[in-house]
């Protein structure tokens, strides 16, 4: 049995910025004020396009990287917390958008942390055999369930979606895997879906009228405990990741963390006296996209040639749920 590599990565994100003056024109906030609490200048809002065509665009750039053709991928997965609807699956549509009609489709719910999920997943489906080829997609119009009146969530997030191409190869691809859940910390962020009602649900528009579907639900978040959470699973993942790889800190060329928030990565960098040069850093330009942001990431590097044959990657993610995991991979191309 070969080994797990990524063999290509693309993403996409909408045209439309919004940046922080634009949205302190909205709520009472600033530049600087966002800027000094977050890192994040602008990010990206989605002006019509929805999850599965967002993410479909980034399939598409990944398959051409990886110069594979859409019938060749046997899995498809897409990690969301904002899904078209509640069924067919995101990941179904994708597949029709993309021609890709010998995939099995699914979608994982597991926030910012998705991505890492999604790899993990799709790593256990080609390394034991049942398939050769993978398509995971992170993508998120997280825009349509922010209250624009909340200034703790509404300035954070931004849309898009990142996607990579896994299969199998005869060189060291995928080094280290490790996943983690808290369900605890379940109402520390989240968004509520259609409530269930005392009365049967067949009687909610008689009993209830029109407002129970006006009852729009956005995601709230409790900011000071989330970045608790999130500086300490970043340090206890890194080091169970190096662990697992038998590796150390000085054979890792760069590490992607989840874009949420530059004080959450400074403290990382502190905490274990990491170069901060090793960090790869864009959330300045599209915000926290969730289970997009370490795909956008790998695919802004790659794009860039940052990424180089031998080198050794370690994305690290967290989010809701509680989630968080990681992994390291030896990029092959």
């Amino acid at each position: 049995m070969g080994e797990v590599q990524i063999i290509g990565t693309g993403s996409y994100v909408p045209e439309r910025i919004l940046t922080n003056d634009e949205i302190s024109k909205i709520i009472d906030t600033n530049d600087q004020w966002i800027r000094s609490r977050t890192g994040i200048g602008e990010r990206r809002i989605t002006t019509g396009e929805n999850t599965s065509k967002i993410a479909a665009k980034a399939a598409i750039n990944a398959l051409k990287n990886a110069s594979i053709n859409a019938e060749d991928i046997d899995l498809i997965i897409v990690a969301t917390t904002t899904p078209d609807c509640y069924t067919p699956s995101t990941a179904c549509i994708v597949q029709s958008l993309i021609g890709a009609s010998r995939a099995v489709c699914f979608d994982i719910s597991a926030a910012c942390s998705g991505f890492i999920y999604a790899l993990n997943i799709a790593y256990q489906f080609l390394r034991n055999g049942a398939m050769k080829n993978a398509l995971i997609i992170g993508g998120e119009t997280l825009s349509k369930i922010l209250d624009w009146n909340d200034r703790g969530t509404c300035v954070l997030f931004g849309d898009g979606a990142g996607a990579a191409v896994l299969s199998i190869g005869n060189e060291e691809g995928v080094l280290g895997n490790y996943m983690a859940s808290d369900g605890r910390g379940s109402d520390l962020l989240k968004c509520d879906a259609a409530p269930v009602d005392i009365n049967n649900n067949i009687l909610r528009k008689e009993v209830l009228g029109d407002e129970v579907y006006k009852n729009s639900k956005y995601l709230s978040m409790e900011g000071k405990e989330i970045f608790k959470f999130a500086v300490k699973v970043m340090e206890e993942t890194i080091e169970k990741l190096l662990e697992e790889a038998k590796l150390d800190l000085s054979n890792i060329d760069y590490i992607i963390p989840h874009q949420a928030n530059l004080r959450i990565i400074d403290h990382t960098i502190k905490k274990l006296d990491i170069d901060k040069e090793k960090f790869y850093i864009n959330l300045q330009s599209y915000g926290n996209t969730s289970a997009a942001s370490i795909p956008i990431a790998l695919d802004e590097m790659n794009r860039k040639g940052l990424l180089k044959k031998g080198q050794n990657i370690l994305m690290v993610g967290f989010g809701g749920g509680l989630t968080w995991g990681g992994s390291i991979i030896k990029w092959c191309k």
